[in-house]
């Protein structure tokens, strides 16, 4: 890491831990005190424990490493074993930070209950990994597939379960589709991965695919059931005949299909995720912190990948330690930064988030203190 790649964080980790001496918490009914024209940079230290999502698991690893090249004290562990999983941690106090590619859903924020969190405390949802998913087979004499929603619902549900499929084949007029069994390839843990794919089949082809958005594979279904996404993809490479989804990052050595969007055909990539989150909305009626995002998955900008994830870092506005808050805003404050989505790209293949969302997302961690 370069000197000024270190300095940038450690500017960063400095503001962090400067502002805690200068805020308070939203709703509190104190003013937000003026912080110091010539703050004075406390070192972040101290243990952190964080927890959620296998697809961001790379892009977590890159950050904690930054963090402690900068702040030699601190030590960030990330359990990486599923979203559903980390928000549970999070929710019981088990961790003091989330990684999940599905945000919590209003009537949860209502019923309350975050041990990780002061009392009175808010929620902070921040967008910081924004990733494809990527449709992966394994199919001997087939390097390439276009498959459509419709086909895509089909298949996964278990209506369409031959490789020569008429559905398939007309897509793919060029292909040598072998008359094989496809063995679809899910996720056997609760998954953000997995709510997003079923979101993108839901939204797309709703007369198909009948269980609608859930992070949990649904019981009964055919096919092969795997733990992660390293799971899902050495599932698949070593399935003949196999399909699957999983994050980007974990698709390398494996052919990837490409989908129908209107009258194009989009493969997974960072360029095409960016464009569909572009194009998303925050949702309303959420707190302050909270930049839980809609993505319209059946109407997008030419050239964006609609099945896409996007992983939130989430935390509280208030900890019981002074210490975790300085270091929840730290990590969180460089995993949105130019520098950090670079490094977080640089080993996950992920999409940087815009300039835009970037100020907003740091707008949020401000208020952690």
């Amino acid at each position: 890491m370069t000197k000024s790649r270190i300095a940038t964080i450690a500017a960063i980790i400095g503001v962090a831990a400067s502002a805690l001496t200068g805020c308070t918490a939203p709703g509190s009914g104190a003013p937000r005190a003026t912080a110091s024209p010539t703050p004075t940079p406390t070192p972040v230290s101290g243990e952190l424990l964080g927890a959620g999502s296998t697809a961001q698991r790379a892009a977590v690893d890159a950050w904690t490493k930054r963090l402690a090249a900068a702040a030699p004290q601190a030590r960030v562990t990330f359990d990486a074993r599923g979203s559903d999983l980390g928000r549970q941690q999070f929710r019981a106090g088990a961790a003091s930070f989330a990684g999940s590619d599905v945000p919590f859903t209003t009537a949860e924020i209502a019923a309350g209950g975050f041990a990780a969190c002061a009392e009175g405390a808010e929620l902070v949802e921040v967008p910081a990994y924004v990733s494809p998913i990527a449709i992966v087979f394994s199919l001997k004499g087939v390097a390439s597939l276009r498959l459509t929603p419709k086909t895509l619902a089909g298949i996964f549900s278990g209506t369409i379960t031959r490789w020569d499929d008429p559905a398939i084949a007309a897509t793919n007029p060029k292909a040598a589709l072998p008359s094989r069994a496809i063995v679809p390839v899910h996720r056997s843990d609760a998954s953000g991965t997995t709510a997003n794919f079923t979101d993108y089949l839901t939204q797309t082809a709703p007369d198909l695919w009948a269980p609608g958005s859930v992070s949990t594979w649904p019981a009964g279904s055919s096919g092969t059931a795997a733990e992660g996404s390293a799971g899902v993809a050495a599932a698949v490479q070593g399935t003949e005949g196999g399909i699957g989804y999983l994050d980007a990052s974990a698709a390398q050595g494996l052919s990837t299909a490409d989908i129908s969007v209107g009258k194009d055909w989009v493969g997974p990539s960072a360029s095409g995720a960016r464009a569909a989150l572009d194009a998303a909305r925050i949702e309303q009626g959420r707190g302050p912190g909270d930049l839980a995002t809609t993505v319209d998955r059946g109407t997008v900008a030419r050239g964006a990948y609609p099945v896409l994830l996007i992983g939130y870092l989430i935390g509280c506005t208030r900890y019981a330690k002074p210490e975790t808050a300085a270091l929840v805003k730290a990590l969180f404050s460089l995993a949105v930064s130019a520098e950090g989505q670079k490094a977080a790209a640089a080993v996950a293949g992920n999409a940087p988030i815009s300039d835009e969302l970037r100020t907003k997302a740091q707008n949020a961690i401000d208020l952690i203190g």
